[in-house]
């Protein structure tokens, strides 16, 4: 069997498990903004009432394509490619009372031109699935993605780059598990667990030219447990009282790295007005992030095998890089003014040092939606991945490089949680603390104009093993700012066109990565001929300026048909 078609029934298998862990909080007077009990409405317009609920919708949408591109890289050099693609795939969007699902899946035949473009296929895909085995109380949920990106400057990833002259990066992620929510009395107890797989293939080492190859992270597996009980305010006591414990670990093959973090806590939650509260929690935490040594050759160096990384003796000893464990704390306040708007805001002490973490979302209408977060977590590239998709909600609409296919780093959604941009970041192995903030906002006029914008920080510093091969890293910062936008407009009932943008400015602490900068552009004009037979003219540049290096200059240009069933 194919590596291709192996990665294809994976995902096929995460999307079927379909399998929620939503992190359980407290709350005040108030749901969540816009929607409260029902979902927030997604990009393609607000549900209709039915009965005093909301109608249950479904929408699947098989096609298959046929395109051709030509690309031209514009910049050090004069090289022009040609290549026709066939594809086919499948969209599909189902909302009802206990169920909720929104996928992407697309497979493509890449049909070179001459011996400077390669035959080759790709899957890339995005799914967030969640359904209720029993209403109220037992769910479970899944996620999955399948995506296509370029490695420049040594570490840095970017999702919809046009540049087909250099080897692609493919990752695949998807989680699944359970959620609870029940009551004892008076007691509200939530719970969940959730394991995760990550994998990044590359062809081989990842490395600006003239320098060494970059450990590329390989693939890691995550379990992350929760369980929670407590009482609103003025319910059991004037003030809400709660109890509960977590447990995450993930596991990753590059050198046998391990991160296992326990913490249990008790919180309360104050009210001081109708819609603020104070919120507070004080416990116990122990974390430890371990790992193994390379094997070694006659010299003392480190063996690199066939794919690049480093190759793990899994006889050495188990060695300590970072641990921590005593007393954490956080106290913050909690705004919540209608079910528009929602502030959660904390300051405390976690992982030996000052964390600061929140949320916003305001939603003034239900075709519009502001949302911020703020977070703080230790985990490798894997966990990061995969806490992304966990955050994706469940019905959005995929945006992809009209010129590729590929998924690009953001979803078109009037919820939370939309991008993925900031999780790639640096793909190196090594384990690290993960601070940053996201923000977005999206926009829906009249069902005939989708827009949206998002942004944000991710800073990256690595925790490695002294004495290894890896402690290099240890300590050193990588930092990626991003921004990315998108526009969809229907001219007519038979026309449309769209546009994406996005930027990435990656600065890497290592002495081997540098600076990067990527930015690039597409648009697009469709048109129906049929009912179900559509064209499509798109064009797109885009650009990567790395420390040092030459820049590179990428424009391509697309005509091709759809048929959608």
């Amino acid at each position: 069997m194919s590596p291709t078609i192996r990665h294809a029934l994976a995902l096929g298998a995460a999307l079927a498990l379909a399998l929620p862990f939503p992190a359980a909080a407290q709350s005040i007077a108030y749901g969540d903004p816009e929607g409260g009990d029902a979902p927030p409405a997604g990009p393609s317009g607000a549900p209709r009432r039915h009965h005093g609920g909301y109608e249950p919708r479904m929408k699947i949408t098989p096609y298959i394509e046929a395109e051709q591109v030509v690309s031209s890289q514009l910049s050090p050099g004069s090289d022009t490619v040609t290549y026709s693609t066939i594809a086919a795939g499948v969209d599909a969007s189902i909302r009802g009372r206990n169920n909720e699902a929104a996928v992407s899946l697309r497979y493509e035949r890449r049909i070179g031109w001459g011996h400077k473009t390669a035959d080759a296929d790709a899957i890339t895909g995005i799914a967030r699935v969640a359904a209720s085995v029993v209403p109220h109380t037992l769910k479970v949920e899944a996620g999955a993605l399948a995506a296509r990106s370029r490695v420049d400057g040594g570490d840095g990833a970017v999702l919809g780059s046009l540049d087909v002259h250099n080897p692609v990066t493919k990752v695949y992620s998807a989680y699944a598990g359970p959620t609870l929510a029940t009551h004892a009395g008076g007691v509200a107890i939530d719970g969940g667990y959730r394991i995760g797989y990550t994998k990044v293939k590359t062809p081989n080492a990842v490395a600006a030219p003239g320098q060494a190859p970059v450990d590329v992270f390989d693939h890691s597996t995550v379990q992350n447990a929760e369980l929670h009980a407590g009482t609103r305010p003025h319910e059991a006591l004037p003030v809400g009282v709660g109890a509960g414990a977590g447990y995450y670990q993930e596991d990753i093959s590059n050198l046998d790295q391990r991160i296992r973090d326990f913490h249990a806590r008790a919180d309360v939650t104050i009210p001081v007005a109708a819609d603020i509260a104070l919120i507070g929690g004080i416990g116990y935490e122990d974390v430890q992030v371990s790992s193994r040594d390379a094997v070694r050759d006659s010299a003392g160096n480190p063996v690199i095998g066939n794919d690049g990384r480093f190759v793990t003796n899994h006889g050495s000893p188990r060695q300590i890089a970072y641990q921590t464990s005593g007393l954490i704390w956080d106290a913050g306040v909690m705004w919540r003014p209608s079910r528009r708007t929602a502030l959660e805001a904390h300051v405390g002490r976690r992982y030996g040092s000052t964390t600061y973490y929140g949320s916003f979302a305001y939603a003034p209408n239900r075709r519009s939606s502001l949302n911020i977060s703020v977070y703080d977590s230790i985990s490798g590239f894997g966990g990061e991945v995969n806490n992304a998709l966990v955050a994706l909600p469940t019905q959005f609409d995929a945006l992809r490089n009209p010129l590729t296919g590929d998924l690009t780093g953001c979803v078109a959604s009037l919820a939370k949680g939309t991008c993925l941009a900031g999780a790639l970041g640096s793909v190196r192995s090594a384990t690290f603390r993960g601070r940053g903030v996201m923000a977005s906002y999206g926009i829906e006029l009249d069902r005939h104009l989708q827009a949206g914008i998002a942004g944000g920080y991710d800073r990256r510093k690595f925790i490695a093993t002294p004495g290894t091969v890896l402690a290099i890293a240890n300590g050193v910062v990588d930092q990626n700012y991003w921004v990315a936008g998108y526009l969809t407009d229907r001219l007519d009932r038979r026309s449309s066109i769209s546009a994406n943008v996005y930027a990435n400015w990656f600065q890497s602490g290592f002495a081997s990565g540098g600076d990067t900068t990527a930015i690039g552009a597409t648009a697009a004009y469709n048109r129906w001929l049929s009912d179900h037979l559509s064209a499509t003219a798109a064009l797109g540049i885009d650009g990567v300026n790395r420390e040092a290096l030459d820049e590179i200059w990428t424009a391509s240009a697309l005509v091709g048909v759809r048929y959608s069933f």
